[in-house]
């Protein structure tokens, strides 16, 4: 059964590997409505238009690191889980998965070559679209948090200084006048 091509369904299978937001064999599999098999072999037929920035197969150590990260983190309760930890009928995944960039993805659509194919990239890029967006509004946010904080540590710092000019004990005075005891 394919996922409904809905943007909170697609961005939930969208990780961050390598410094690169991708997508996994299994995953994009069941978006297409084929099977991993049938996905892998296609990619695999048409290597030559995947360079490594588009697609490339996990390593033994970040798919057991990313599968004890999905496994122990609970997104907000929701049961939508990554194709990647759930086993098949024999044992589960006997290899790492692929792990596909946007530019993969789209490639990807022009391999398969299927209506659903079109309508699933049409949807996956609009997800990506909307990662940036989110990511380009989260890195202004900051720079203007950072602006205001430095602005305001320079205001604090006077406030600071008066404060402490206020509290510190009077300096000694050289010469005293009047009657000393």
């Amino acid at each position: 059964m394919a996922l409904a091509l809905k943007p909170e369904n697609i961005v939930q299978l969208v990780f961050f590997v390598r410094g690169e937001k991708v997508m996994f064999d299994a995953d994009l599999a069941k978006l297409y409505g084929v099977s991993t098999k049938a996905l892998n072999q296609a990619f695999r037929r048409n290597k030559q238009r995947f360079p490594s920035d588009f697609a490339f197969q996990l390593s033994t150590a970040e798919y057991d690191n990313l599968k004890s990260q999905i496994v122990t983190s609970s997104a907000g309760g929701t049961n939508l889980r990554s194709q990647i930890v759930t086993s098949s009928l024999h044992g589960g995944r006997r290899r790492p998965p692929y792990a596909f960039t946007e530019q993969g993805v789209a490639m990807l659509s022009s391999v398969l070559r299927s209506a659903r194919a079109v309508a699933v990239n049409i949807a996956i890029m609009r997800t990506f679209v909307q990662l940036r967006r989110l990511m380009d509004t989260n890195r202004d946010l900051a720079r203007k948090i950072e602006a205001l904080e430095k602005k305001y540590d320079e205001q604090f710092a006077e406030v600071f200084a008066a404060i402490k000019e206020l509290v510190a004990p009077p300096a000694s005075p050289g010469k005293q006048i009047g009657f000393h005891p």
